[in-house]
């Protein structure tokens, strides 16, 4: 093993943590990887300059990295390797908001939620919102250009960051783009690290764009019988316009969020679409009858429209909720898996079909309005025959987006759980130029070893 005790010298005091109970609990992320290994020893980084130290170091001495924010990885990005260095960037903290240029330059341990809260006291709007916003960090967000609930109308991380600093292998570090909404010099490096999965480098700062205050939202939810009439009510929504929101609830959701909330969702419904516009005026009036119509034309037994934040807010919240509240009812495989919308209504019903043949339960959310699906495979890892079924189902639903010309990943990452599947999305070719470009800028092969490939 090797000997941590100059770097502990080279770095602030507790900065470097060795304790196995802490380094226990650094582990794993909230994906729960059962084969994660143990870090040789916990960076704590308050600068990019701790992270330069101990980016060197590891370079020095050939120790492999790993890169953790508030290990929200739904994919296994965040995995501890056994004798790897651990660096999180959860203690960087700090952001700055510029009204001139509507802009937040953030450290990469703000939570999501903070940045948002930042702006708003300016007027101003950060739309990107996973699930886990309130938990999340911006650094993790842009690593794994995340996306969220508005996406549908407003875009993923990528069409928000203007800038980034990032530490490289050889421990330099260097900026990329800033404020300036146009800027077409060089080649779009900013953009090749906004998703790299903490491949290439280190981000220590991101520069992100903001907007005015969103309008306040109207919802619309939807009661359908079945996953296919709401799939297909999905289609005739994006056909003629983009939503604020368009998310998606099936039945085994429904009834373990209301489980969790008691918020008097109808248990017996096959599917529930909630839908939002935050247009104004007569164009927002026009865009809900729009919605309304669609669903009642695709056979919707109730279509509930309200102007009120806080109904609205609760829908919201009650599919935020519906990972932990299917989580309570076993372990989790979860899916990321999107397609063309046209084949949305097939993908689900795909995913029905893979769950009945395995005789396992598959619990169905989805970022409907741009094809997003979360499939969530639910078993008890004690049954040995329940989990190999359950991974089967996995990788079939995994397969099945493939061969619809979808992705195995929207906005969780492949990570270290997805990465067997990548090259049949991608082929031979393009895993070869990712492998070349991770080649060119990490040479040793020291970040996030495991990770996508």
């Amino acid at each position: 093993m090797v000997d941590v005790s100059s770097l502990i010298a080279a770095l602030p005091d507790k900065t470097v943590v060795t304790d196995p109970d802490i380094l226990a609990a650094y582990r794993q992320d909230r994906a729960a990887d059962p084969t994660a290994g143990t870090p040789l020893a916990l960076v704590r980084a308050q600068s990019t300059a701790d992270v330069q130290t101990a980016v060197r170091w590891c370079a020095e001495h050939a120790v492999p990295i790993i890169t953790r924010g508030a290990g929200t990885s739904l994919s296994g990005g965040a995995t501890a390797v056994d004798g790897a260095l651990m660096i999180t960037t959860e203690k960087m903290r700090g952001v700055t908001i510029d009204t001139a240029t509507r802009t937040a330059v953030c450290a990469p341990g703000m939570f999501n939620a903070e940045v948002k809260a930042a702006a708003a006291e300016h007027g101003l709007w950060y739309p990107p919102d996973p699930s886990s916003f309130e938990i999340c960090t911006i650094g993790g967000n842009a690593a794994t250009n995340a996306g969220g609930l508005c996406c549908v109308k407003y875009g993923v991380t990528v069409d928000y960051v203007l800038g980034l600093e990032v530490v490289l292998a050889d421990g330099r570090a260097v900026r990329l783009g800033g404020k300036q909404l146009k800027d077409t010099a060089g080649l779009s490096l900013t953009r090749l690290f906004v998703g790299s999965e903490g491949l290439l480098g280190i981000i220590t700062e991101v520069t992100v764009r903001l907007l005015p205050a969103q309008n306040a939202a109207c919802t619309v939810v939807g009661i359908f019988p079945t996953v296919h009439d709401a799939s297909k009510a999905v289609l005739a929504v994006t056909s003629q316009t983009r939503p604020a929101m368009l998310e998606f609830m099936d039945q085994t959701t429904i009834g373990a969020v209301e489980d969790m909330l008691a918020m008097g969702l109808d248990r017996t419904a096959g599917a529930m679409l909630i839908a939002q516009s935050d247009a104004p005026g007569p164009a927002g009036m026009a865009e809900i009858a729009l919605i309304e119509q669609a669903f009642r034309d695709n056979r919707a037994d109730e279509v509930f429209t309200t102007d009120d934040p806080d109904d609205g807010e609760a829908f919201t919240a009650a599919r935020r909720a519906a990972i932990p509240a299917v989580e309570r009812h076993g372990s989790l495989l979860l899916e990321d898996v999107g397609v063309p919308l046209p084949a949305l209504p097939d993908l689900v019903d795909g995913v029905a079909a893979i769950a009945a043949a395995h005789d396992v339960t598959i619990a169905v959310i989805a970022h409907a309005g741009d094809g997003n699906t979360h499939p969530l495979i639910v078993f008890d890892p004690t049954d040995d025959d329940e989990a190999r079924r359950a991974q089967s189902a996995f990788d079939e639903v995994m397969g099945l987006a493939v061969q619809m010309g979808g992705t195995i990943t929207g906005e969780h990452g492949v990570g270290r759980l997805k990465k067997g599947w990548l090259p049949a999305q991608l082929g031979d070719d393009v895993m070869e130029l990712t492998a070349t470009i991770k080649n060119a800028l990490d040479p040793q092969g020291l970040f996030n070893p495991g990770v996508l490939l």
